[in-house]
């Protein structure tokens, strides 16, 4: 476990990249014309935005999952990832209570795929995928990139992404998917919607980021710690966690967008 400390995470937040065009396009339908047109609500909700550099080739991309507790919150393209060399792909999905798990991980799972069919006419590279979030959005991306029967369903092995980087997001089943099901908020299950369940040692690269332990919610912190050694302990070789000193659950994300593109660039580097 690597503890970070404030001023190292500014140093890193205030490199420069570099300059570069980038183009937006917004509200792209993941799912297709037959089931948007079935289901108002997926229709409705289950849209993206993309974030693009212009005339540039084999780069890489990050799917953004907003927050909110799987009950609000609506999809972005954070500022910090914006003119870093990087795509973006904002995601929304469906929320509850309107539906109920696996719903909403299903929802991740067929952005994934869309940005896995689409990104290279936008000038992608597909072996350069990274699935993040932040909070319910850190969940639904480590469930995605960790139980490889969501993205089967479209023919794609989850080991083809590049990294999953969740930012505090929880590793037990989450507390709303457990609140759908009557499970006490303080009632940790490990189960299906649990993506400790799910430690395999060929997994991607995976990063885990959360804010000081003793300002997280709950105990978000330790969730990924002990998700970090049950995945070294299967065997994953490419394993980190960072704690966030000083940071709690909502400000953590700010300082942990650079160490998402550290990690990008890192991993750039080990398929060189």
């Amino acid at each position: 476990m690597k503890r970070i400390l404030i001023f190292l995470i500014l140093t890193l937040f205030s490199t420069p990249f570099f300059s570069q065009e980038y183009r937006t396009e917004n509200d792209i339908h993941y799912y297709d014309e037959k089931m948007n047109a079935s289901d108002a609500y997926i229709n409705e909700r289950c849209v993206l935005d993309v974030y693009v550099p212009k005339n540039v080739k084999n780069f890489p991309t990050v799917i953004w999952f907003h927050g909110g507790g799987i009950t609000g919150g609506e999809k972005e393209i954070p500022e910090a990832l914006k003119n870093k060399g990087v795509a973006i792909i904002g995601v929304n999905y469906r929320l509850s209570p309107k539906v109920n798990a696996p719903k909403y991980i299903e929802d991740a799972a067929a952005s994934t795929a869309w940005v896995f069919s689409n990104i290279k006419k936008y000038g992608g590279d597909e072996n350069k995928i990274f699935i993040s979030g932040h909070s319910a959005g850190g969940y639904l991306a480590i469930m995605v990139g960790l139980n490889k029967v969501y993205l089967n369903k479209y023919g794609i092995d989850a080991n083809k992404l590049a990294g999953i980087i969740p930012f505090s997001g929880q590793m037990i089943s989450h507390f709303t998917t457990r609140k759908e099901r009557g499970i006490d908020e303080l009632d940790a299950r490990i189960d299906e919607y649990a993506p400790l369940h799910f430690i395999r040692a060929d997994a991607p690269p995976l990063l885990l980021i959360t804010g000081d332990r003793e300002k997280e919610l709950l105990g978000r912190y330790e969730e990924n710690a002990y998700m970090a050694r049950m995945m070294k302990l299967k065997g994953h070789k490419d394993t980190t966690l960072y704690e966030l000193q000083g940071f709690d659950h909502g400000g953590m994300a700010l300082p942990a967008f650079p160490l998402l593109l550290n990690e990008i660039k890192r991993i750039e580097k080990l398929k060189k």
